[in-house]
């Protein structure tokens, strides 16, 4: 059997649980592709998917997202060949690696004017929010919105793809230089929480309103002050946990806020059928190739050294997109 080279965890925990390890690579099965990896993306559900937040089964490979080069195709497998460029964001989890195999249902072909870094870097956030601005809450022109985490990879994205459809975009930061950096990415108010009152601030900017959407990825340390930056039925999209698990509410709550929308959404259930992320990656290829959103890779680690790209991302020492290198 070939072999390849891959990050795995035994157990989960912190960063230093990631091993660089040499793997078994089998063939391809019906229905799957054999990729050689040519760059990975890095993105927070990976860590929780280490730390057990969000627990697989060990022993188990990591990373969601990758672009790749196809091959060998398993028996069964049509509109693929060898040669083909293309990307995925999705389980099985195992991205971290130097090739491997995956199904051909859930990869998507990439277009010549993407390249690899760059499509490593924006498929599964870039498609994240896709869903969330067009699907779970389709903004319109003239609204005022809220987004969390303005500077991160995720919210560069949004900021430029917002702006881009007349949405007025308010984010959130936690210094002075990611403020700078949302501003350069579409948001026209940028709140560093960690010098100012973010619902105050909400409120004065949108004359006492509030927004009628808010979307945190961040989770655990924004999400109530969340819900009083909404407006009268507005909706709080709750997507990710950066800073931990969002705490339990009462529904009640949502009712004495002002008869407020709760919701969940994950990109697996948004891309659930093969013409969902087909559409999905299509808007998301076509916004990119016509400038309007531009994805800045910002650090770049060697694939061995996942575990520092890990702790770097943790202490908010990252900006925009990190990409790993086979």
């Amino acid at each position: 059997m070939a072999k390849t080279h891959a990050i795995r965890i035994t157990e989960f925990g912190g960063p230093e649980k990631l091993k660089w390890e040499e793997v078994d690579l089998p063939a391809p099965g019906a229905g799957e592709l054999l990729l050689r990896q040519t760059a990975c993306g890095l993105n927070y559900v990976d860590t929780y998917q280490r730390s057990g937040l969000y627990p697989l089964t060990l022993p188990s490979g990591l990373g969601l997202e990758a672009a790749a080069v196809v091959e060998a195709v398993g028996p069964g497998v049509t509109g693929f060949k060898p040669g083909d460029r293309v990307g995925y964001n999705a389980a099985p989890a195992g991205a971290y690696a130097e090739r491997r195999v995956y199904p051909a249902a859930k990869a998507v072909k990439l277009p010549d004017g993407i390249d690899d870094k760059t499509a490593a870097a924006m498929l599964l956030r870039g498609m994240t929010v896709e869903y969330l601005i067009r699907r779970t809450f389709p903004v319109k022109k003239g609204q005022t919105v809220l987004f969390h985490a303005a500077a991160g990879g995720l919210g560069l994205i949004a900021g430029q793809w917002l702006s881009h459809l007349g949405v007025t975009v308010i984010g959130t930061v936690g210094s002075d230089e990611k403020a700078r950096i949302a501003r350069e990415h579409g948001y026209h108010h940028v709140i560093n929480y960690r010098t100012e009152n973010f619902v105050a601030r909400v409120k004065e900017i949108t004359g006492g309103k509030g927004v009628p959407v808010v979307y945190d990825g961040v989770g655990k340390d924004v999400f109530m002050a969340s819900l009083d930056c909404l407006s009268l039925r507005g909706m709080m999209v709750t997507f990710g946990n950066a800073s931990g698990p969002v705490p339990t509410i009462e529904p009640l709550i949502l009712s004495q806020k002002g008869s407020l929308f709760l919701t969940r959404p994950s990109l697996g259930h948004y891309t659930s059928t093969r013409e969902e992320l087909l559409e999905s990656a299509q808007a998301l290829f076509d916004i990119v190739l016509s400038g309007a959103v531009k994805v800045p890779v910002n650090q770049t680690y060697p694939l061995k050294d996942t575990a520092q790209a890990h702790r770097d991302l943790e202490a908010r020492r990252t900006t925009g997109a990190t990409v790993l290198l086979p």
